[in-house]
């Protein structure tokens, strides 16, 4: 922990990192990392998150994997000291302190399965499940304002919607407030509790948004959004006073932009635009600040105003990087910060606004690792077949060059509609420090770059997104420091859906596929989904498929029927209680590649489910990737080598 101690100075928080990316002009010597690194010490690295202070604003609760899963920790701000409040091998996220006493609630699922449950840790240390069913998932919705209540949703009278209820922080017991039977989702409510917000997904790429008024029994929901084609509306917060609704949209624009309803006359007002989206606003307890994020080429950019002036709140200079958390104490003197580059973990800050002071709770990279040896990337891009500019973080690991080319993988993000995005991953800098390049593409229907290009892949999945990795390939190729003749693959979730699909439906143009938890059978996963995701459960239908009407196209292009295709070796990682893509869908995709004498590796994690959690299975997962990447794609073919 540190503490520096400086004079106000103009900063505005948006800490970018970009354009340091550890690469060498064309008369300065290349030369690599000063040592490589076991996963084992990349794990050593510590991720830690949230970050709720204590009602006497000494504390902060967290959430930390310092012991190799996550658990929750209480930190002494004036001396970093860290507590653990919850032990186990199940991931646990801390969620708050009660507003007016140290009870604690947590939130945490068992061995991967999503179905959490919401905890309560009482003073005397004991715990208590409040969340009622085995099979319910329930997620916290927020405290009211005047701090006797608390919200959540949950699924425990239908498996497939989530209904509103408040807890008295008396007695704990829960009331209806919200009845969901039409799918709508409950997004916010005012601090009067008069006002709820709820949305309703029609497509991917489009949405709706009502407000109930909770005051008037048998009311039914208004709709606010009224619009023709497709846009998206996105609840953001309610006023202090509980007279506007906030929202984003990009009704307008290819962007989202941040709207203002008055809940009184029905209009609508433009508050904030820019060429990016708008990720989020909120404003804190008593609306003296107001917190604007927005996701410019994958760095986000935030902006904290004074909401009485709209002057910028200076803060005192922080480490270069990306703030990716904001949180304010009930005084609204303390503000907390989650900061984190492509070379540094995320850590945690407290910045005492009245005295100008800003404290570093946490150094989380392991100390055995130096930061020269970790890579930072740049956003490049790339035109494709058909003229669409594709863009991406692309990561050249040290000491590549003309003399010396790397082996690259094209990494593809979750989703569909996810995106590669900048900051710290110790998977990816493992492989950067082992010597191979990343190209994290994001091909067309990723988000962040408009709505045009967030639409471009609908109906089109394994064809023009997966051409976009084609031609992200063709790209690399280009580069002096890239070895041509040795390109991968790689993604998770839909990104391991593309891996397959490449090594399936394109065979020769990869050398290798690393492929984690990703789908083979449309058919199979689209009727599989969990039951909780019924509200929009037609959106993704219409995005990728219906099972029933689309059966044949959703055949074509699943490449566990293709298996037959596949001839260059590949890897695939599951978690056994995965319950988007299960493991009977990395099972089949295995057999039918063995059916035809292909080379496929196979590693399963019973406790883990759709991604990985647990330190000591991330280690024996990415070793394994890594002996398998060396032995088929870094290593000369031993033919040809004795050949030469």
């Amino acid at each position: 922990m540190r503490t520096v101690s400086i004079g106000f100075v103009m900063v505005l928080l948006a800490l970018i990192a970009v354009g340091c990316c550890n690469t060498c002009s064309d008369d300065e010597a290349v030369t690599g990392p000063s040592q490589t690194y076991t996963m084992e010490q990349f794990m050593k690295t510590v991720s830690v998150g949230g970050g709720s202070f204590s009602p006497d604003e000494t504390k902060l609760l967290i959430s930390s994997n310092s012991t190799g899963v996550f658990n929750v920790y209480v930190i002494d701000i004036a001396t970093g000291e860290q507590t653990a409040i919850t032990e186990g091998d199940d991931t646990t996220f801390g969620i708050g302190f009660f507003p007016e006493d140290e009870r604690i609630l947590f939130t945490r699922d068992q061995a991967g399965n999503e179905l959490n449950h919401l905890y309560l840790r009482d003073v005397d240390g004991t715990v208590t499940d409040l969340t009622q069913g085995d099979e319910t998932k329930e997620q916290f919705f927020g405290w009211s304002y005047d701090l006797r209540s608390f919200f959540t949703i949950n699924n425990s009278r239908d498996a497939k919607f989530f209904d509103l209820y408040e807890w008295s922080v008396v007695d704990l017991e829960p009331k209806l407030l919200y009845r969901n039977e039409t799918g709508m989702t409950p997004s916010a409510i005012s601090p009067d509790k008069r006002w709820v917000a709820l949305s309703k997904t029609n497509t991917t790429n489009d949405s709706d948004l009502f407000v109930l008024d909770l005051f008037k029994r048998g009311g039914n929901p208004q709709l606010i959004s009224e619009h023709e084609g497709d846009a998206a509306f996105i609840a953001m917060d309610f006023s202090h006073d509980g007279m506007s609704f906030y929202y984003t949209t990009n009704i307008d624009g290819e962007f989202e932009a941040l709207k203002k309803y008055d809940l009184t006359t029905g209009s609508h007002d433009n508050v904030y635009a820019t060429d990016w989206d708008v990720s989020y606003a909120y404003f804190s307890r008593d609306d003296t600040y107001r917190v604007i994020g927005t996701n410019e080429d994958g760095y986000t950019k935030v902006e904290i105003t004074r909401t009485a002036t709209g002057e910028t709140l200076d803060l005192p200079p922080l480490p270069e990087g990306t703030v990716s958390g904001v949180g304010f104490s009930r005084s609204e003197s303390k503000v907390r910060l989650s900061l984190s580059s492509d070379t540094m973990p995320r850590n945690l800050f407290i910045v005492d606004l009245e005295k100008n002071e800003v404290t570093q709770l946490t150094n989380t990279l392991n100390p055995e690792i130096k930061t020269d040896d970790l890579v930072a990337g740049t956003v490049e891009r790339f035109t494709a077949r058909d003229g669409m500019t594709i863009p991406g973080p692309l990561y050249k690991p040290l000491g590549a060059g003309p003399d010396n080319p790397a082996p690259v993988l094209v990494w593809v993000h979750g989703g569909p509609g996810g995106q590669s995005r900048a900051g710290y991953s110790a998977e990816r800098q493992f492989l950067l420090n082992h010597g191979y390049g990343i190209f994290a593409v994001n091909n067309r229907g990723s988000a962040g770059y408009g709505k045009t290009f967030y639409a471009a892949d609908d109906g089109k999945h394994g064809r023009e997104p997966l051409w976009d990795c084609v031609d992200a390939k063709e790209y690399l190729k280009t580069l002096d420091w890239v070895d041509s003749d040795r390109i991968g693959i790689l993604g998770g979730s839909y990104g391991g859906y593309m891996t397959l699909a490449a090594l399936a439906f394109q065979p020769e143009e990869f050398d290798v596929g690393v492929d984690l938890f990703g789908v083979s059978n449309w058919v199979r996963t689209l009727k599989s989904i969990p039951p909780y995701w019924e509200s929009f459960r037609e959106a993704l239908y219409r995005e990728i498929g219906n099972p029933e009407t689309d059966e044949q196209f959703l055949y074509d292009t699943s490449p566990v029927f293709h298996g037959d295709n596949i001839t260059k070796p590949l890897i695939i990682v599951q978690g056994a209680n995965d319950p988007r893509v299960i493991q009977a869908e990395s099972d089949d995709m295995v057999a039918a590649i063995k059916a035809n004498g292909g080379i496929v590796e196979y590693v399963i994690f019973e406790d883990e489910g759709h991604g990985f959690t647990k330190n000591d299975n991330r280690i024996e997962g990415w070793n394994a990737v890594l002996t398998f990447l060396d032995t088929y794609l870094k290593v000369v073919d031993p033919v040809e080598e004795s050949a030469g």
